[in-house]
């Protein structure tokens, strides 16, 4: 156990910044950033936020330090790159991935973490970008019991459900299990809505509604459903196609890499193709409603 802790957060976005802002006012640690955007850095700022200069600025000032990136490729630049996170480590130094990302790739960081006796976990979330506002956050996690119990008291900052997944790579693993699961829900329920319009047979309104009071009642139902495909809200500034296709991407690479083919998977994921070759690949997911129906040409 670290006996009170600096703490740090790389990638201030979207995410990264509500979840840094929540850190920092609720685990009464000091906290720094880093970020290549300076704006939210700024934010940041106003609630004892420390700005840092670089990786090896913020690793050398910091205990536990968070990870909130868009992927594969940044993860690998930060924490593996040549002037990387682990360039600059020292033993005993705790970073928990926040990102989602392969399996592979956290077992990999894992296994070169153990090399360096720095102590890595995979974190993922769930929830969105409400959650991330109110600290509610779903925290998938892969790693060491022990260090576990070392950064739980501050991933409670920003989460509600927060569980220990199994070694490292699990978390990754049960966050792509969830987000293919919820995709195909998604697609499921726009096939529904599109449906009922087009055929006239009944009110997009009346079917959610009335599909809310019985089985087919979910979170996806009520969420992507009811709040953003029935008023055709499909805002920028949320989780949008191509993220979606990212870690849709990871989950049949994952599955594949297990003599798993996933035919449900993959015609979601031609679904997404077609949304985005509509342009849509900036906008929020729930926008594949609009590529049924549509053909190759």
């Amino acid at each position: 156990m670290i006996d009170k802790p600096t703490l740090g957060f790389i990638g201030v976005g979207v995410m990264g910044e509500k979840m840094c802002r929540n850190l920092a006012q609720k685990s009464g640690r000091t906290v720094f950033a880093y970020d290549r955007n300076p704006a939210p850095l700024e934010r940041l700022s106003a609630h004892g936020v420390k700005a840092t200069t670089s990786l090896a600025d913020i690793i050398a000032q910091t205990d536990i330090i968070f990870l909130s990136l868009p992927g594969e490729p940044q993860v690998r630049e930060v924490v593996l790159g040549d002037d990387g996170l682990f360039a600059h480590a020292t033993p005993g130094q705790v970073i928990l991935d926040c990102s989602t990302c392969p399996v592979r790739l956290a077992q990999e960081i894992a296994e070169a973490a153990a090399a360096k006796g720095v102590r890595f976990l995979d974190a993922p979330v769930a929830r969105g970008v409400k959650a991330a506002e109110n600290g509610t956050l779903n925290f998938m996690v892969g790693g060491d019991q022990k260090d576990f119990d070392t950064v739980l008291p501050y991933i409670k900052c920003m989460g509600g459900d927060i569980t220990l997944c199994g070694a490292p790579g699990a978390g990754q693993a049960v966050k792509l299990m969830n987000n293919m699961i919820v995709v195909q829900t998604v697609q499921a329920i726009a096939e529904a809505l599109k449906v009922a319009r087009e055929s006239g047979a009944v009110d997009g309104k009346m079917l959610f509604e009335t599909l809310a009071t019985g089985s087919a009642d979910s979170f996806v139902l009520r969420n992507h459903g009811i709040k953003s495909m029935l008023p055709d809200l499909h805002p920028t500034e949320t989780f949008p196609v191509h993220y979606i296709m990212k870690d849709l991407g990871y989950a049949l690479e994952l599955a594949k890499s297990c003599g798993i083919k996933m035919t449900g998977a993959e015609a979601t994921m031609d679904l997404l193709k077609r949304a985005d070759a509509m342009d849509f690949g900036d906008r929020y997911y729930t926008i594949l409603i609009e590529a049924l129906g549509t053909t190759d040409t």
